[in-house]
C-alpha cells in the first residue's frame, strides 16, 4: 500500500514546482523531501522525477500519480472534518440528494426536523438531476428508479412511494369533465413537455405510450414540470406529469389521473451501507417515510 505521506510530497512538489518550494510549503526540509520522494520512488517501481540542471522536472508517471491522487486526498479531508467535529461533540456532516419535487415537497419539514434533533448536523443538500452522474458521496439519495437499473452494491435501497401520472388540461377541454383520462386518448393530442432531460421520470411515461402505440407529440419543449402548467392555460396543449410535480394548479386547469395503463414512477431512497447506522440517517429514512405518508394519506 502507498505511503499517503509521501504522496503528499510528490504531491507539494508538483504544485510548486521544485523539491525547496515544496519543503517550505510542508515545513520540510528539502533533504527529507528528497528522501521521501526517494522512498516513494522505490514504494511504486517508478521513476517520479527527473534532473533538470539543479531542480527537478516531474515525469509523466510523477504527474499522473500526483493527480490520480486528489480524490484520495479530498476523501481524508472530509474524514478529518468528521474527526473534528466527533472530537467536539458534533454529528459530523449529512450529504442528501434530492430530484427537484421531492426536495420540493418533503424536505423542508425533514431538514426543519434534523435541525432541530441533531442542531450541530451540517447538512449538504445536492440537486441531483443537474448533474450528469450522480455523486459517490450521498449519504441519502432520494432518486426516482429507473427502469431495469440494479442499485450500486454500496447502499440500501428502501421504498418510499409509488407516484401515478396525472394530465393536466384547461377546465374547458372535453376531457375535463372524466373522473379519469385513458392514455390512448391523448394520442393526437398537442403536448407540452416537461421533463429536465431523458431520465427515468421520461422513461416512465415514454414506455407507456409506446405500450398503447403512440409517441407523444411535443409542440412546445419545456424543461421543468412547474414552467409547462402555465403554457396549458394558453391552450397550446396538456402536459401530462407525475402527481408529486403537479402542486397547486392555476384558476382554469384540472388534473385527471391517466389509466389505461397509468404511468408510474418508483421514488426511493439509498442509504449508503458505510453510515447506514448513523443516527442521523436513520432519523432522516424515518422523517422521509412519515412525510411521504402523511402525504398519501391526505390524498387518499
Amino acid at each position: 500500500m502507498l505511503d499517503v505521506s509521501r504522496l503528499r510530497v510528490l504531491r507539494a512538489v508538483v504544485a510548486k514546482g521544485s523539491i525547496r518550494a515544496a519543503a517550505a510549503a510542508l515545513d520540510y526540509t528539502p533533504s527529507a523531501v528528497s528522501q521521501q520522494l526517494a522512498a516513494l520512488q522505490r514504494e511504486t517501481g517508478l521513476r517520479l522525477l527527473d534532473r533538470v540542471g539543479r531542480g527537478v522536472e516531474p515525469t509523466a508517471a510523477g504527474r499522473a500519480l500526483a493527480a490520480e491522487s486528489e480524490a484520495l486526498f479530498r476523501e481524508l479531508s472530509r474524514l478529518d472534518g468528521l474527526a473534528r467535529d466527533l472530537r467536539a461533540g458534533r454529528t459530523g456532516g449529512l450529504v442528501i440528494g434530492y430530484f427537484a419535487s421531492a426536495g420540493a415537497a418533503w424536505l423542508p419539514s425533514v431538514v426543519t426536523a434534523l435541525r432541530e434533533e441533531f442542531p450541530e448536523l451540517r447538512l449538504d443538500l445536492r440537486w441531483t438531476e443537474v448533474l450528469d452522474e450522480q455523486p459517490s458521496d450521498l449519504d441519502v439519495n432520494v432518486y426516482v428508479e429507473a427502469r431495469g437499473a440494479r442499485p450500486s452494491e454500496e447502499v440500501v435501497v428502501y421504498p418510499l412511494i409509488d407516484d401515478p401520472y396525472e394530465v393536466v388540461m384547461r377546465e374547458d377541454d372535453p376531457l375535463a369533465t372524466r373522473g379519469s383520462v385513458a392514455l390512448p386518448e391523448l394520442a393526437d393530442r398537442a403536448w407540452i413537455d416537461n421533463d429536465l432531460r431523458n431520465g427515468a421520470c421520461r422513461e416512465v411515461l415514454l414506455a407507456a405510450c409506446a405500450e398503447v402505440g403512440f409517441a407523444p407529440r411535443f409542440s412546445v419543449e419545456m424543461r421543468d414540470y412547474r414552467t409547462a402548467i402555465p403554457f396549458v392555460a394558453s391552450g397550446i396543449g396538456i402536459t401530462v406529469l407525475p402527481r408529486l410535480a403537479r402542486g397547486d394548479l392555476p384558476a382554469g386547469l384540472v388534473s385527471r389521473p391517466v389509466v389505461s395503463p397509468t404511468p408510474v414512477r418508483r421514488i426511493n431512497v439509498a442509504v449508503r451501507k458505510a453510515v447506514a447506522d448513523h443516527l442521523a440517517v436513520v432519523r432522516t429514512v424515518e422523517l422521509l417515510r412519515q412525510v411521504v405518508g402523511s402525504e398519501a394519506a391526505v390524498r387518499a
